[in-house]
């Protein structure tokens, strides 16, 4: 059936309007073959009819079809309005849409749902040689909506469903070779979202969401091999594919009100900026992410109090090898939780009384190190640890680059590093001997612990004993300040505070 092949159908789209392979060329019939072949690419399911038309320089392609047969023989079509190609007199093709194209999602004959796909001032623009092909387009607007869902087997009505994007522009260039190389760049002066959906049972359950994010960018670069083995996930990036890309948005704001399953929920959402990169190749895998300046406010029948809390900073980044490697390789992860802060009405659930001071909270970390990998994670018999016999990585060294966590008056930092012996096995009991040093200090601790014998949550007999163990590991370095540094030295003794307590 058409709607169980989502992706399928926007594979179909996407190539029809973005259009592009290795292996076409500059001219009208050229480039809509190519496209066709991109289409019937999908899969031997896959088949395509379409009506040509071509006069003075000019190719018009009508009444497209394209229709998908599933593994249980079911047949959806999509059916999708008028392209023209026009060739320039200087070796580049203008590709047209109309202004207003319905496409329609078919099954058996029947209409399941008419999407809308509406223009303003769009040009796309091919050029270059068959090896080395270049698309440029913009657009005033591009709008998708959703007309209407015909299908007699969904319980939803579509009031609207509408996504827009203004000043659009960008580039995709395709150049053929024992690696075929795909490059792409966009951005939108912004990009507007609407919905609201209503259930057409008898609870009245709805959705309703508006959103509109503005400065919104991205580019990637992709290498894809001629050859690989799709059943082997790093067989692409050992034949030297690749995947480096990032995006970015100046700022989002979003509203929302829900009513599902006898629970209604409303609110809001903004950000301030976003960005993320990520790349793999057979080196490995680099991710890197932050939002800014986040703000939510919420109100929901299951909670007896609103939601309102802001971030300052979210931020996650990691590195890691992606398959057996014969030398140690970088490993790394970050994370960032900057300032958040919560409304009185959180605090007050578990401090009425206002005994914690609410100074916005903090978490950060940052560990790396050198590992080298013994099996491939990409294998699951392999990555099962239960399958395993001996350590999965020999860790070469390990580092606490930084560690900072502040919440309710107290604060914790941190930061050391080891290295480790992979020859040693003996002393720590089959794990690589390790040796250096890491320091925690503890600031306001002590007056934590008092409010929360205040509160009532830490019976007060119980405090002198946790006071006790903690001088045991930590010294007093300040008001209010415990310092303890943990050590292993080359003989493999462990010291607290320079005594030994192994």
């Amino acid at each position: 059936m058409i709607h169980s092949t989502p992706l399928r159908s926007a594979a179909c789209i996407a190539a029809l309007i973005a259009g592009g392979t290795a292996n076409a060329d500059v001219t009208n019939e050229d480039v809509w073959n190519a496209w066709k072949d991109g289409i019937t690419a999908a899969g031997p399911d896959v088949t395509f009819n379409a009506t040509e038309q071509e006069a003075d320089n000019t190719l018009i392609i009508s009444d497209i079809a394209v229709t998908i047969a599933d593994e249980s023989s079911d047949t959806g079509t999509i059916i999708f309005g008028q392209i023209t190609f026009a060739e320039q007199g200087d070796g580049s093709v203008l590709v047209s849409l109309a202004e207003d194209t319905p496409i329609r999602f078919m099954e058996g004959g029947e209409d399941l749902a008419i999407v809308r796909l509406s223009q303003s001032a769009f040009e796309m623009v091919v050029s270059g040689v068959p090896e080395d092909l270049n698309y440029d387009f913009s657009a005033d607007r591009f709008v998708v909506s959703v007309d209407s869902i015909v299908d007699p087997n969904a319980d939803v009505e579509v009031k609207d469903l509408i996504v827009t994007a203004n000043d659009l522009s960008g580039t995709y260039t395709s150049s053929a070779g024992d690696l075929q190389q795909l490059n792409y760049s966009m951005r939108l002066s912004s990009l507007e979202m609407l919905a609201d959906l209503v259930d057409t049972g008898p609870d009245g359950e709805y959705v309703t969401f508006s959103g509109k994010v503005d400065g919104l960018s991205g580019n990637a670069d992709i290498a894809v091999p001629a050859e690989f083995d799709e059943e082997e996930p790093l067989d692409f990036l050992n034949k030297g594919g690749l995947f480096a890309g990032e995006y970015a948005i100046g700022n989002a704001n979003y509203i929302f009100d829900v009513n599902a399953d006898g629970e209604q929920a409303a609110g809001s959402l903004s950000i301030g900026s976003a960005e993320a990169n990520i790349s793999a190749d057979k080196d490995g895998l680099i991710y890197n992410a932050e939002t800014s300046d986040v703000a939510i406010s919420m109100k929901s029948s299951e909670l007896p109090f609103a939601v309102d809390a802001g971030l300052a900073t979210y931020g996650l980044s990691f590195k890691m090898p992606l398959a057996q490697t014969e030398e140690p390789a970088d490993f790394g992860l970050t994370f960032d939780l900057v300032d958040l802060t919560l409304g009185d009405a959180i605090w007050d659930m578990f401090d009425a009384g206002k005994v914690l001071p609410r100074d916005a909270a903090t978490a950060q970390i940052d560990l790396a190190g050198k590992a080298k990998l013994l099996f491939d994670p990409t294998d699951p018999e392999q990555f099962d640890p239960a399958q395993r016999d001996e350590l999965p990585a020999e860790l070469e060294t390990f580092d606490l680059n930084n560690l900072r966590i502040a919440a309710a008056g107290a604060l914790v930092t941190g930061q050391g590093g080891f290295t480790f012996d992979n020859s040693d096995l003996e002393t720590f009991d089959g794990v690589p001997r390790p040796q250096g040093d890491v320091t925690i200090e503890i600031n306001g601790l002590n007056a934590l612990l008092d409010n929360l014998v205040t509160m009532g949550l830490v019976p007060e007999d119980q405090l002198m004993g946790a006071r006790m163990m903690l001088g045991m590991f930590a010294r007093t370095s300040g008001d209010d300040q415990l310092t303890s540094t943990l050590e292993i030295n080359e003989d493999g003794h462990v010291l607290a505070n320079g005594q030994r307590i192994r």
